[in-house]
């Protein structure tokens, strides 16, 4: 599963071992006993990569080989290349915290999370 953590500051990109369903449960139960508003919704996320990385192809074949998947790739400008996910969003306005979580392949969430890393490792407000 990948978590993408948005917050108002940063995003963070993670690899998850959980399946989707195991850890919506778990945030659920989580946010109940704490008496927390939780909002789950369907919908969609996307990050920038820069259209340079060399193992980008990587990313470009898993794409082709795994249809279906809700995985979009597509030309942001000269420099960036936008990543789209389909999947579910749980949102806790109180805390003005998002998080989307995305069920894809493990080879695809591989490539994906070291992508982001490689990009975004240097960048303190990012990882």
């Amino acid at each position: 599963m990948l978590k993408l953590t948005y917050t108002e500051t940063t995003v963070h990109l993670e690899q998850i071992a959980q399946s989707l369903e195991e850890w919506i449960a778990l945030r659920v139960i989580l946010s109940v006993r704490m008496a927390q508003r939780m909002v789950l919704e369907q919908g969609s996320a996307s990050i920038l990569l820069p259209t340079d990385l060399v193992q980008l192809h990587a990313l470009e074949q898993a794409v082709r080989q795994e249809p279906g998947h809700g995985l979009e790739l597509a030309i942001a400008d000269e420099s960036y290349v936008e990543i789209s996910f389909k999947g579910i969003w749980l949102l806790a306005p109180q805390e003005g915290l998002g998080v989307f979580v995305a069920a894809l392949s493990h080879r695809t969430e591989f490539v994906l999370v070291k992508l982001w890393q490689d990009t975004y490792a240097d960048i303190p407000s990012l990882r």
